[in-house]
This record gives structure tokens, C-alpha cells and sequence, in this order.
């Protein structure tokens, strides 16, 4: 049996967001610190940077001095390198005895000079991003269990954090159900999982199968999402992972203010009817029964007295429940799924 991506990481963090100035690309660092923040010591950032955690500002030095046990590389920009200026400052923490973590396409052991600091110090290198070998091709057989998949309009639009805070209020309701971690930062938050775009593609929906294999009829996978059908460049692995994952249910995420692909703004978002009626189809490949069971809607920068018209339009034009996840939970989206499948 394939095993899964597993990782065990020593707190507290040190988180390093460099001189980044887009907040997309950090979402590696700001999922970290929503939904772990008590194991975050500090951000470790560069002048120039315009992007904040919300946690103190620390050098490598002050870090040590505060007993930060982990770099965490927390960023997760367009083709996944990290800028040669960073380099100095990786290797710095290595040399003192802190593990380095990145989740990104590079393997740290392609950096001598970060893998010497490490040998010398009893420091660990970890890859998150490395998928088990052997994974099988995709099969579409049936299986055992419920599955609800994060589905988005966009790249970086909530994914993850809809599907954590869709698990905790499953939990908080009694059900049976688990994450499932398809990203570097789900992997890094729930101590394993399968990195799902850094599969080869002929076998992402086997990978997907092996994330969520049979299970009880009552018990509920909650599968992270990864990319998005409609993203000129992130379409298969989307694709991929929704046929693998054979959904019952699925959950579109969406950001209330963004019109236009992030980093290809050349590409309008689709409707959100379109992005549900196109996963129905997609999706019924290997599981007929698919549909949408809620929408996650990021609303952070909407205007407060728009926030409730907005949720409330957008359920009343779907017939689904529509909520921010981090300001009003997923409990809604649960009820609908007990009146839907239990």
C-alpha cells in the first residue's frame, strides 16, 4: 500500500516571507499562523517586503536567541523558487541548528552550501513537496466512505482554509470526518498528506485515490482543493484530483473582489454558475452523483455592511449556502450536507 507524505516539524517557527510584496504568495506563512499560530515565534522578512503575518519581526539571530526550532519557507510563489538574495539567511539558520522546511518545487539538497550548514549543525532539511514513490494510475472504482472536495474560481482563493474550517465544524456537529492534505502547507498543519502538483501527471486521480481510500459509510474525507478548472495553468492538476477523488459533494471557493485571474490577469474568473455547472460535468466521470453542496466565500474586503447582502444575494441566486469560513464557520454548509446525505 502507497504510504502517504509524512512530516514532523519542531516548533516554534520562524517564518520566512523574504521581500515579497503580493499576499497570495505567502499563503504557505499565513496559513501557518491562522490556524497554528501558537507555533509560530516570529516572520523573518527583508526591506522592501510590503506583506505581514501578524507576528513579530525576528533576524535569524533573534530567533535562535528565542528558541525558534524550524525555518519555514513561507511562501508559495508563481514557479515555486526561492530568490538567490534569500539564500544567506537559509543558510544562516541551517548553520544554527534550526531545521529548514520548504514546500516548494526545489529540493534543499540541491544547495550545497545550506546542506553543509546542516551537517554541522544536526540541523534537518526537509522537502515537503515529495511525493511517495509508486503511486498507482487512477482506477474510477467506487469507493467506500463520503468525500467532499474544495473547488475555486481562482488559484490561492481559500481552498485550504475552507476545508480546514469545514473538518473543525463537521467535528463540532459530531460527524466522523478527516482533512485530507493536498498542499505543502495542509501537509505541514496536519503532519501528512500527498503533494498533489508534484505528481506526475498520469498518476494525480491515482495519488488522489490513495489520499482518500475506503472508509465507513458515515465517515466524510474532506479533500483540499489545488489549482482550478478554469486556470490556463493549473487545470490538470485540478482535474486530476477530482476525478481521483470521486467527491459526493463539493465546495466552491471564491474571492468576493477578484475579477480577473491572480498573476494572469488577462483571464476574466468564471461565473460562479458556470464553475459549479462545469465540475458537475467534469465531475460525474467517476462519481454521478457529484454536486455542489455550499459556497466559501473569502470576503475580507468587502465593506462590513456589504458582507451579509453579498452571502445572502449569492445564496439566494444558487439555492446553497454561502459563508465566509473564517468569519461564520462552515455550519451551514454542514446542516445542508445532513439534510442532503444523512
Amino acid at each position: 500500500m502507497t504510504k502517504l507524505t509524512t512530516v514532523q516539524l519542531k516548533a516554534p517557527y520562524l517564518i520566512l516571507i523574504g521581500d515579497i510584496t503580493d499576499a497570495t504568495y505567502a499563503k504557505t506563512g499565513l496559513g501557518i499562523v491562522q490556524w497554528q499560530s501558537d507555533r509560530v515565534a516570529g516572520q523573518l522578512r527583508f526591506a522592501g517586503c510590503e506583506v505581514e503575518l501578524g507576528v513579530p519581526d525576528m533576524s535569524v539571530a533573534e530567533a535562535v536567541k528565542a528558541g525558534v526550532k524550524s525555518l519555514i519557507i513561507g511562501v508559495a510563489p508563481i514557479g515555486g523558487e526561492v530568490p538567490d538574495s534569500w539564500w544567506a539567511s537559509i543558510e544562516e539558520a541551517a548553520r544554527a541548528g534550526m531545521d529548514i522546511v520548504c514546500g516548494l518545487h526545489i529540493k534543499l539538497a540541491d544547495f550545497p552550501a545550506v546542506v553543509a550548514a546542516a551537517e554541522a549543525s544536526g540541523a534537518r532539511l526537509i522537502d515537503v513537496r515529495s511525493p511517495p514513490a509508486n503511486l498507482p494510475v487512477g482506477t474510477g472504482i467506487k469507493r467506500s466512505g463520503k468525500r467532499v472536495l474544495m473547488v475555486g474560481t481562482d488559484c490561492a482563493i481559500g481552498k485550504k482554509y475552507s476545508a480546514l474550517a469545514l473538518h473543525q465544524s463537521m467535528r463540532e456537529a459530531g460527524m466522523n470526518s478527516t482533512f485530507r492534505a493536498t498542499g505543502q502547507t495542509g501537509i505541514m498543519l496536519a503532519g501528512e498528506g500527498l503533494p498533489i502538483d508534484a505528481v506526475v501527471a498520469d498518476f494525480i486521480a491515482g495519488a488522489a485515490e490513495v489520499i482518500s481510500p475506503d472508509n465507513d459509510d458515515d465517515h466524510w474525507d474532506v479533500i483540499e482543493g489545488q489549482g482550478s478548472l478554469f486556470h490556463p495553468g493549473y487545470s490538470g492538476v485540478s482535474l486530476g484530483l477530482l476525478h481521483g477523488s470521486q467527491p459526493d459533494g463539493f465546495v466552491l471557493c471564491h474571492d468576493a473582489t477578484r475579477k480577473v485571474l491572480s498573476g494572469w490577469e488577462h483571464f476574466d474568473l468564471p461565473t460562479i454558475q458556470d464553475c459549479i455547472d462545469q465540475h458537475v460535468v467534469m465531475g460525474q466521470r467517476t462519481n454521478p452523483a457529484i454536486r455542489c453542496v455550499g459556497i466559501s466565500v473569502n470576503t475580507s474586503k468587502l465593506p462590513a455592511q456589504e458582507r451579509a447582502d453579498y452571502l445572502a444575494r449569492l445564496s439566494e441566486e444558487t439555492g446553497l449556502p454561502c459563508v465566509d469560513p473564517l468569519i461564520d464557520g462552515c455550519g451551514a454548509i454542514v446542516e445542508y450536507i445532513k439534510q442532503v446525505y444523512l
